[in-house]
């Protein structure tokens, strides 16, 4: 008799930041969809808002980054729920990359509180982990304001 593998996955974290803006829901769908929007907050990029639609977040390089993000979407539900796969590109991939980006936007009273989970980092990703922590706190914060300068 052998003995098996366990079946479970090793344990994932998450980054969740949530706020809720001023505004109403399709301003800032607009502001997380649109490309050209998307990089006033976030780093520039090839998105559109297709399901399989396969694109890249684009910065200047680091030391041990080539600057691009590889992502595919995984979800579009127009105002409420966006979804993307988001992997480090280049020579320095290592294991506990590959993540899942997702927003979801629900109405509420006072404007549309947005939650955004950045889920599926593993053990070996912990680099990857606490710079997420601290980006996605300063990338919210400049869509907030990329959401407030928009007319509609």
């Amino acid at each position: 008799m052998t003995e098996s593998a366990p079946t479970t996955a090793p344990a994932t974290r998450s980054v969740i930041v949530e706020r809720v803006f001023p505004h109403a829901p399709a301003k800032v769908w607009r502001a997380l969809t649109e490309s050209e929007l998307i990089a006033q907050w976030l780093m520039a990029n090839d998105f559109k808002p297709v399901v399989g639609h396969t694109f890249n977040f684009r910065m200047t390089p680091t030391p041990h980054w080539n600057g691009v993000t590889d992502c595919r979407v995984t979800v579009v539900e127009p105002p409420k729920r966006l979804a993307y796969t988001w992997e480090s590109s280049g020579s320095e991939k290592k294991d506990g990359t590959r993540t899942l980006v997702t927003f979801t936007l629900t109405p509420e009273q006072s404007g549309t509180r947005l939650r955004m989970e950045h889920s599926g980092f593993s053990p070996e990703g912990e680099g990857f982990y606490q710079g997420a922590k601290y980006g996605w706190q300063k990338f919210v914060t400049q869509l907030e304001e990329v959401v407030a300068k928009l007319s509609r």
